[in-house]
């Protein structure tokens, strides 16, 4: 069921399965929107409670004119969903920048998380990585700048369906027909609505990630960027209740390029929690 949650002049779009069990929240990646979760949302809807919404400036998200947008807090956009869709405690997936926010809301609200599922993720703090690109990155990166320059949407969103969907080292269309139709329709809009306000920065979660005391599972593919793999390592390194899955052939978006094999990690991932109310 669609619904919209109000978060200060936002109006979050917000997809939720409903039912008793204990709840998921989906948190899309910055080229994606809700639709990113669909192949999990449909392989759990029987047994858990799927919650997952456009963050400001994606999918379905109604915000104010322009002119109007306001400072906002993505944990904060989080809680309003929780608290109004009435749930105290839940499991939060993030992919990319959806799961810096997960990291940010189990360090400032750990009462509200039961786990962790971190896919391909960014934290807040994380200090920048030189390493030197390849000539085929340099070249996409060189293109890139240059469509943002002369304001070309549609180059942009392909070149970031290259980084991102194919892998920055892959050749153009690794990922065909509808899984590329779907990247380029959601990562159009983001393009296209300009900036959603101005984000407040949360505290840095890198030095902290060690205070994380929830189950995580952490997943990423070996065909994303090289140091997005050495973070992934770093933080399965540094979580105390950590699993890794790393998918061979695929890049940022491992759950919508190869759900089946995501769902079944997911899946024994979530069987592994304690039930809720057990003592950690």
């Amino acid at each position: 069921m669609k619904s919209f949650v109000r978060s200060g002049s936002a109006e979050l779009c917000v997809e939720d399965t409903g039912g008793a069990a204990a709840p998921i929240v989906c948190l899309h990646a910055g080229v994606t929107d809700r639709r990113l979760w669909t192949p999990q949302i449909e392989a759990l809807r029987a047994t858990q409670r799927v919650i997952a919404y456009d963050r400001r400036g994606f999918g379905e998200t109604r915000l104010p004119p322009a002119g109007a947008r306001e400072a906002y807090s993505q944990v904060a956009d989080l809680l309003a969903v929780l608290d109004t869709l009435l749930v105290d405690r839940a499991v939060l997936m993030g992919c990319s920048q959806g799961g810096r926010i997960a990291i940010d809301m189990a360090l400032a609200h750990p009462e509200r998380v039961r786990a962790l599922v971190l896919v391909a993720c960014a934290v807040s703090g994380a200090p920048e990585v030189d390493d030197p690109y390849s000539p085929l990155i340099q070249a996409r990166v060189e293109a890139y700048e240059a469509a943002e320059q002369r304001g070309d949407q549609a180059a942009l969103n392909e070149l970031d369906a290259q980084f991102w969907l194919d892998g920055p080292e892959q050749p153009t269309g690794r990922v065909a027909g509808a899984l590329r139709e779907l990247f380029l329709a959601m990562n159009a809009v983001p393009l296209a609505s300009g900036s959603p306000g101005d984000e407040i920065d949360p505290p840095s979660a890198w030095e902290r990630l060690e205070e994380i005391a929830v189950p995580t599972l952490v997943v990423w593919g070996t065909l994303d960027f090289a140091p997005l793999g050495a973070r992934m390592r770093e933080i399965v390194r540094r979580i105390p209740q950590v699993a890794a899955v790393v998918m061979d052939g695929v890049a940022h978006l491992p759950g919508l390029e190869k759900p089946a094999e995501f769902n079944r990690a997911l899946q024994a991932f979530l069987e592994s929690l304690p039930p809720e109310g057990a003592a950690p």
